[in-house]
């Protein structure tokens, strides 16, 4: 019965994401371009974890349901925290 489980949720989460395998191809792909570059030490851990989070929801965005609210949420979120911005 758990198996059933999982399988239902994950293909939720295709429906709402695109393949898994897609999504990581597209998101490694963007990391690549956006975090690891020359200068990817000037970034912090934060700043960094919060762009890689950015990636993967883009690529879900990309590869899945555009109009699935909780990506772009999800982003503007991961922006705020990358910049510190909700300290202020």
């Amino acid at each position: 019965m758990e198996n059933n489980i999982i399988q239902e949720t994950l293909k939720n989460r295709g429906n709402n994401y695109g393949s898994f395998e897609d999504v990581a191809q597209v998101s490694q792909h963007l990391k690549g371009i956006v975090i690891h570059n020359e200068n990817e030490d000037q970034l912090t851990d934060v700043q960094r974890e919060a762009l890689e989070m950015i990636c993967v929801k883009l690529a879900r965005i990309s590869m899945g349901d555009p109009d699935y609210e909780d990506n772009w949420r999800d982003i503007a979120g991961y922006a705020i925290l990358g910049g510190s911005l909700e300290k202020e």
